[in-house]
């Protein structure tokens, strides 16, 4: 059969999305053009509400623009809310995050007319070579599946179960593997790296270590970090860091909210005194450490003083990197419970919030002006240019270098998102 797959999402889902490109191929051909497919795999995601309106529109354009062609359901809203994806789908195959090795057994059934909807959580290791392709000069490492938390804003837990570390033999034979075929980037990911290992026994910070010993010039960007699962691992973790020049220099460090009471009530299980101490430590041993932090606005518990601690954390702490979220329901979470704040009053603090994100960023990256820095020229720019990270993941927009290569530059311009810079010969 002729395959179409579009994969939504996280790091992590995209990742899900390569395992059953690989397995599909197979068995079945994979093609570019919704035209020329006999099956369309969708692989959801469902973190966010707009996420969710945004599947479903496309659930309904493809059986309404392709009514004779397959449609297989994937990923997160397989999970999540499969009460919800039956009123759209339900006479169309599903197959959930921890059943993608069935996939060709679901193509295989949906052609024949069979309606199966295969989700439930399994022990499947996504990690080796089996399951990927090895052709990116960017490849996608997933370490650990789940998490051990419990906040109470999140649906993803729903969907990706408790935590299921790989073996780091596994993991580190496929790397090995990605750098040998051309690989520049490891892109180390899972709901909470840190955890990695807190079921298994082995160590995140052998992991990484594992990781960085491989021979080749390359780089390894660390995914997000929960607070909680660094405290007792802190010190070999920022080692880790230290003492290997292939990981970057930067760290994602969700907080959520400047507020300790809301802190609280999210149950993200650390306090904002431990989520400052384990910054402040990152950085008083790696000088040039960048980091990115999320936050949600209008947590149904904030007042207007809460908002303020978060304002007033984020001029403190001044990440490199700000994503910032307006709180939603979400399907299963806890906090769904709870009655939502006025939306004007989430539109209001949403637009302070970015505007002080565009504030802090901005003082951040006008500071690299006039530095020299090495980096590494991962793709072309959409709009001109090519697209790199220095060794503390700053986005750099330069001319006229080769995709894969090192390169030393001067940057000649900090902006919000990026740092203009031109080429240099050292």
């Amino acid at each position: 059969m002729k395959v179409y797959l579009e994969s939504h999402g996280c790091t992590f889902n995209q990742a899900d999305g390569e395992i059953m490109a690989t397995l599909l191929e197979e068995q079945h051909e994979l093609v570019d053009n919704l035209d020329d497919a006999d099956v369309i795999i969708l692989n959801t995601c469902y973190v966010k509400l707009p996420t969710e309106q945004k599947m479903i529109t496309k659930i309904n354009k493809f059986k309404t623009e392709y009514p004779d062609k397959k449609l297989i359901v994937s990923g997160c809203m397989v999970e999540v809310d499969p009460i919800r994806l039956n009123k759209f789908a339900g006479d169309d195959c599903w197959v959930g995050p921890h059943k993608l090795d069935q996939i060709n057994d679901v193509v295989d059934k949906a052609v024949m007319g069979e309606v199966v909807h295969e989700y439930g959580k399994t022990n499947i290791v996504k990690a080796g070579k089996n399951y990927k392709r090895f052709d990116s000069l960017t490849h996608i490492l997933q370490i650990c599946e789940g998490c051990n938390g419990a906040c109470t804003f999140c649906c993803t837990r729903i969907a990706r179960g408790f935590l299921i570390s790989y073996p780091i033999d596994v993991i580190v034979e496929e790397a090995e593997q990605a750098i040998q075929n051309g690989c520049k980037e490891l892109q180390v990911t899972a709901q909470d790296s840190a955890c990695f290992g807190l079921d298994s026994g082995e160590s995140f910070s052998e992991l990484l270590n594992r990781l960085a010993s491989i021979d080749g010039d390359f780089r390894i960007r660390v995914g997000m970090m929960n607070p909680k699962s660094l405290i007792g691992q802190l010190d070999e973790v920022i080692d880790a860091f230290k003492n290997n020049e292939k990981i970057y220099n930067f760290v994602h460090l969700p907080i959520q909210t400047g507020s300790p009471k809301v802190l609280e009530e999210m149950n993200r299980l650390h306090t904002l005194k431990e989520y400052k101490d384990i910054l402040n430590k990152f950085k008083k041993e790696i000088p040039d450490l960048s980091f990115a932090t999320d936050i949600i606005i209008g947590y149904p518990t904030e007042t207007e003083e809460d908002f303020q601690d978060t304002v007033d954390l984020l001029y403190e702490i001044k990440p490199d990197i700000i994503h910032i979220s307006k709180y939603m329901h979400r399907p299963g979470a806890t906090s769904s419970n709870l009655k939502e704040i006025d939306h004007k009053v989430m539109k209001e603090r949403s637009h302070r919030i970015n505007q002080v994100k565009t504030e802090v960023m901005l003082e951040n990256n006008k500071k690299y002006e006039g530095s020299i820095q090495k980096v590494l020229i991962t793709n072309k720019g959409a709009s001109g240019g090519f697209v790199g990270y220095t060794n503390s993941y700053k986005n750099v927009i330069v001319e006229d270098v080769e995709v894969g290569s090192f390169v030393d530059v001067k940057i000649i311009e900090g902006k919000r998102t990026y740092l203009q810079s031109e080429k240099i010969d050292l």
